[in-house]
């Protein structure tokens, strides 16, 4: 359970912050990095959220939670140490991609084949949903280079990178299932 009375504790004025397990490290540490896009995006999910109704909105509040979820995960180093933790953190499983690739595979079998990118815009909805594929893909990035130098959960990186097929695939599924697609014409400004 979380308990927050106190919101300032001044122990990060200095530039530096505790990770999940207690560990101090600089605010621009990789994995600060990596669990605050994280973060970001999830405040992004939430302005989609506003134009979102129904079922997209229901989704997205999956989302939204997953994604705390992440960021549990990614503040936690020491994966090895997990077994032996008398309280074995959170971590993300198989089961949330699978659940997006599941949604993605739903919501892609209406739509019509794509002859050309997409542009971000048509709807309200679908241009704040690029906005978070394109933050989602920054903090799969950013993921990518902290495994590069530490150890973190395969399932941490797997699931970002569906999220943002699935923030594109339901961006044209707010677009009237695509007929409202805004397509991108190479070179017609020239």
């Amino acid at each position: 359970m979380v308990v927050l009375n106190k919101i300032y504790t001044r122990t990060g004025d200095a530039g530096d912050t505790a990770l999940g397990n207690g560990t101090r490290v600089k605010k621009y540490d990789a994995r600060v990095e990596a669990y605050g896009t994280s973060d970001e995006l999830n405040s992004f999910v939430g302005v989609a959220r506003l134009a979102a109704e129904g079922d997209m909105d229901d989704a997205l509040a999956r989302i939204q939670n997953d994604l705390f979820d992440l960021g549990a995960d990614l503040c936690r180093p020491d994966m090895a140490k997990d077994a032996e933790s008398e309280y074995p953190p959170l971590r993300m499983v198989e089961a949330q991609v699978e659940r997006l690739e599941a949604e993605i595979d739903a919501m892609n079998a209406d739509l019509a084949p794509l002859r050309s990118f997409v542009l971000p815009g048509g709807s309200a909805l679908s241009a704040h949903l690029h906005v978070c594929r394109t933050v989602a893909r920054r903090a799969e990035r950013l993921s990518v280079e902290l495994a590069s130098e530490a150890d973190i959960n395969a399932a941490a990186v797997k699931y970002l990178n569906r999220l943002s097929d699935w923030f594109f695939v339901a961006s044209r599924v707010a677009n009237s299932n695509g007929a409202q697609d805004v397509l991108w014409v190479p070179g017609a400004n020239r």
